[in-house]
């Protein structure tokens, strides 16, 4: 049965913490590009932080839709990925490492951010519990979604971040090898996903990275 007032709080706390934590993952790695000499992402206008510019239509609408339907405990999606052109850059093969840590170093950024956000809560006077509440829930979102995109983007499967720059950073002959393995890598994902193997191994290294920055916010 759907439950709207579940779905609007839901909605209320997960919100601004994905939108913010997807958008600014996509800007850190146009911005990053365009500064080692490709202004594709620039050029066509991705380099704001205006939601609207990176939404796709599955990742950033219909997937947290379904989560929130479904009554998930946390919201997860993505953004349209910013458009690199490596060639465009200065030296491809090792600034395509630069470009790749970017998005997941934004999002560590942005879970120290939202620490900071869950300890502030905290500490407010209880006259403000109205704020605080709302403020260590947002933090608490913050940090799931953040780690969460921290940890699936570094996988070593290509397309994704940490592909790129295991690409980047292997030699010629196992960089060409592992760079064929993109028109197939989310497929693996999906295998690996739906196999329960995703969670089994990379499960207990979320927990623990969860919660440290639980703790130093002092969240529950």
């Amino acid at each position: 049965m759907f439950d709207l007032t579940h779905f609007i709080r839901t909605l209320a706390i997960w919100a601004i913490p994905v939108l913010f934590a997807i958008t600014v993952h996509e800007v850190a790695h146009g911005w990053v590009a365009w500064k080692r000499g490709d202004p594709t992402a620039m050029l066509m206008g991705r380099l704001t932080l205006n939601p609207v510019k990176h939404i796709d239509p599955f990742g950033t609408i219909l997937l947290p839709g379904i989560l929130l339907l479904f009554h998930s405990p946390f919201l997860f999606g993505y953004a349209k990925p910013v458009p690199v052109n490596f060639a465009g850059l200065k030296k491809p093969k090792s600034d395509m490492v630069w470009v790749a840590i970017a998005g997941p170093a934004a999002n560590l950024l942005m879970a120290i951010f939202w620490t900071a956000v869950l300890w502030l809560g905290g500490h407010l006077p209880g006259a403000l519990a109205y704020v605080a509440e709302p403020m260590q829930l947002m933090g608490e979102a913050g940090i799931i979604i953040n780690v969460i995109l921290i940890i699936f983007n570094l996988i070593p499967i290509p397309p994704l971040d940490g592909g790129r720059v295991a690409v980047g950073l292997l030699p010629a002959s196992a960089s060409i090898a592992l760079s064929r393995v993109e028109p197939y890598g989310f497929i693996i994902l999906i295998v690996l996903l739906f196999t329960g193997i995703l969670w089994s191994v990379l499960g207990p290294l979320f927990l623990w990275i969860y919660h440290f920055f639980l703790a130093v916010g002092g969240g529950s």
